[in-house]
């Protein structure tokens, strides 16, 4: 890989870089700040480490953002962990801030939080709004939040937006949650797109990836379990056409690995399907 001047940089050296991940408290974020960690990054990471009124099952908590913390630290790196809700751009920005007055720099961001809820809809204005707000409003604000940093760094760098197999392919709900969540999902990849033509000429690369379903907070919990149970003979819609049920978050975490790695240097602009083969059903 050639820096903005010309120069020859280590292939696969992520050595001394830095990674602002939101959602960084179990799950995916938990996933990639400790793969990014054995790989040499420092993190700052954040999460709300509150529960949504309008969602009906539990956040990620202060322990477990701490936890992320100690499994970075075991792997030889630092977190700077902090407390923020992404709706709310200026806690998010301080959280942020903190982090890169601590580590004093940023390469690589990446926009995971997300939620959506499963039960049916109470207040589908409210579950309509958190749900974007959330997912496409928070990945609007993690880059802004470190867009100017990053760019100041004159290293290039990398963005990587958490979209999902519902953001290439929409399946049917009646309920406000799931259908805002297919739409801020598909969102990201537009967004993705402004972002990847506005940065490409400073070598700031920027990407969607597309999970189907991951082990995480998100999808092990009585929620979800009530879901599967009452859509019944109706979960073939929802199966991987591998002989996949579910994806470790650690799986998405080393695909991300490498997308934000020298090796995915001319990787930009795209929307990556880490599916098991969902959307080709």
């Amino acid at each position: 890989m050639l820096n903005l001047e010309g120069q020859k940089l280590p292939v696969g050296s992520l050595e001394g870089r830095v990674a602002f991940i939101t959602g960084a408290g179990r799950g995916q974020g938990r996933a990639h700040a400790v793969r990014l960690a054995q790989l040499g990054v420092d993190i700052i990471g954040v999460d709300i480490c509150a529960d949504m009124a309008t969602f009906d099952y539990p956040c990620a908590t202060l322990d477990e953002l701490e936890e992320t913390k100690k499994l970075v630290e075991n792997e030889g790196r630092r977190m700077h962990a902090g407390v923020a809700d992404v709706r709310d751009f200026r806690a998010l920005k301080a959280a942020f801030d903190a982090g890169f007055a601590e580590f004093g720099r940023v390469d690589i961001v990446i926009a995971n939080a997300g939620m959506i809820r499963y039960a049916d809809e109470e207040n589908p204005q409210q579950e309509w709004r958190d749900t974007l707000d959330v997912i496409l409003t928070g990945a609007f604000n993690a880059v802004r939040a470190s867009i100017d940093e990053l760019r100041a760094g004159g290293r290039g760098g990398s963005i990587v937006l958490t979209s999902s197999s519902a953001g290439l392919k929409g399946t049917a709900s009646p309920d406000a949650s799931p259908q805002a969540y297919t739409a801020a999902k598909r969102g990201l990849v537009g967004y993705m797109q402004v972002l990847a033509n506005q940065y490409a000429p400073e070598m700031i690369r920027v990407n969607t990836v597309h999970p189907t379903g991951v082990i995480s907070g998100m999808t092990m919990n009585e929620a979800m379990a009530k879901k599967a149970a009452e859509i019944g003979s109706n979960i073939s819609a929802m199966q991987n056409a591998l002989p996949i049920s579910i994806l470790d978050a650690e799986d998405i975490a080393n695909a991300v690995a490498f997308l934000v790695s020298d090796e995915a240097q001319f990787i930009t602009g795209t929307e990556w399907a880490l599916d098991a083969g969902f959307t080709v059903r």
